[in-house]
């Protein structure tokens, strides 16, 4: 339910996401072609097409004219520059100088990231690693199905120990840690690209240690997992509905209508959503979570969406719509962590003008990313420039957390993610502080202050603890899916 005459078009190429400076999206179809409706930049008339001087003069037009934050600018010579990505980080330089745009604004290939928003199309070992400097230790944070490394056993909770492209030239990941941190982790693990092959040294939960040679195969991740992604926790005899969601992406939608259908003929009115490791993902999906979780809400405003004042004819509402397997909270809580991004946090943000103090936030504070991009395509060089053109505010306004949510969710509890426990066991450290607050029992809340967010540190000056990731992700899957291997 749109207010806006442009709706049909800006839903093939309005998106959000991501962590670890990404931004990110795709459209509504099951194919995007998030340019369709956006102008196609035009290289000039005095280079080949896909010169870099040509691309440069054809973006720069489109920056000029689509920017979000036009004051913050600036004006390099393509000149001073070897390829298009410098180029145009030089010229959001001065809005990430401010915190509004982490890399949000990034350069990217059409057919690659098509692929991934329609199918979650991906290269690697199916694994999401997090690691500790303090410890000088990466764990796996999370396994995805149908992968080599679940495969090979290598599961949430498991050790990664040395890594080398043979047993001979093993390297422990104490001395990478020691030299490196956790960039030298990351170059380790080589390129995401099928056919690179590693050997691990693993330790699991069991306790042994053991040697496993893996290779980057091309593999669909699955939004939602088959293995924990909805379930019901009994919590001393009430039913407690439990959904995580992996990434927005295209096929996330049916998996959603499953599994909130089975909430609803169960009669669960209190929820879990844990959206900690979700950098974001397609506007579109989005908005169905945020539907199938607003029942008593059909008609009502979800968000705002605002471009510069030039082009603020195309400024858009979005309200809540009817979806026949939406359920009607009483109490929700999100579980969030600094890589809980974009998407994610619209969700979050949308939903609290109507829940109030009947929803928290569990974990830490969330990345900060209230603003989205969108697409225009070179389709004759493979180009697809991500650029910031619109902010996003909920019902009563608020718009501004490029510090994360923290400050602005009426209730939160601090908890840590405990890779001791697979993701949904009520065991586990955030889960157990959501069914808590869900309970009415006490918790310590987030401090935004002090809380070691990505939103006013950058991911390099992280601190201690988090997901293995690039400040500047490389490809569309690592801009949604934080720590994905």
């Amino acid at each position: 339910m749109r207010a806006s005459p442009f709706a049909a078009s800006l839903a093939s190429l309005a998106l959000l996401s991501s962590c670890g400076g990404g931004g990110s999206g795709s459209g509504g179809s099951a194919t995007p072609a998030p340019g369709a409706s956006a102008p196609t930049p035009t290289p000039g008339p005095t280079s080949a097409p896909c010169s870099l001087i040509s691309r440069a003069a054809a973006f720069d037009e489109i920056i000029d004219d689509w920017y979000v934050f036009p004051d913050l600018l600036a004006r390099p010579s393509i000149a001073s520059y070897t390829n298009l990505d410098d180029y145009i980080d030089a010229r959001v330089a001065p809005a990430r100088a401010q915190n509004k745009d982490r890399y949000f604004t990034y350069l990217t290939s059409i057919a690659e990231e098509n692929a991934y928003y329609s199918s979650g199309a991906s290269a690697g070992f199916g694994f999401r690693l997090a690691y500790d400097t303090s410890a000088r230790r990466v764990f796996v944070a999370e396994t995805f199905e149908d992968t080599p490394a679940l495969g090979a056993n290598i599961d949430r909770g498991s050790e990664i120990l040395a890594i080398g492209t043979s047993p001979s030239t093993l390297q422990p990941v104490s001395s990478l840690m020691a030299t490196g941190g956790p960039y030298a982790v990351l170059n380790a693990l080589g390129a995401s690209d099928p056919g690179v092959t590693r050997v691990l040294r693993v330790k699991d939960q069991s306790g042994i240690t053991r040697e496993v040679s893996l290779a980057k195969t091309d593999f669909a991740l699955d939004p939602v997992s088959d293995r924990y992604g909805a379930k019901v926790i009994d919590d001393n005899g009430k039913k407690v509905g439990y959904f995580n969601l992996r990434t927005f992406i295209e096929p996330a939608i049916a998996d959603m209508r499953e599994a909130f259908a089975g909430f609803r003929d169960q009669g669960i009115t209190e929820f879990i959503v844990d959206l900690r490791y979700n950098g974001g993902g397609a506007l579109t999906v989005s908005e169905v979570l945020g539907d199938l979780l607003a029942r008593d809400h059909v008609g009502e405003v979800y968000y705002n969406l605002s471009f510069r004042p030039s082009q603020s004819s195309l400024n858009e509402t979005y309200r809540f719509a009817s979806r026949a397997q939406s359920v009607a909270p009483t109490r929700i809580a999100f579980i969030g962590t600094d890589s809980t991004a974009s998407a994610s946090e619209l969700v979050i943000n949308g939903l609290e003008p109507y829940l109030k103090d009947r929803l928290a936030l569990i974990g830490s504070n969330t990345y900060g990313k209230p603003v989205g991009q969108r697409a225009f395509d070179l389709t004759a060089c493979d180009d697809r420039l991500r650029l910031l053109t619109f902010k996003i505010e909920n019902a009563e306004g608020n718009g501004e957390y490029f510090d994360g949510l923290a400050s602005s969710i009426p209730n939160t509890c601090r908890a840590s993610d405990d890779l001791s426990y697979q993701l949904g066991d009520p065991r586990e450290e955030m889960v157990v502080r959501a069914l808590d607050f869900l309970a009415g029992r006490s918790c310590t809340p987030i401090s935004a202050a002090t809380d070691d967010a990505i939103a006013s540190t950058g991911r390099t000056a992280l601190g201690q603890r988090g997901l293995l990731t690039r400040e500047q992700p490389q490809t569309t899957a690592e801009r949604e899916v934080p720590g994905l291997f």
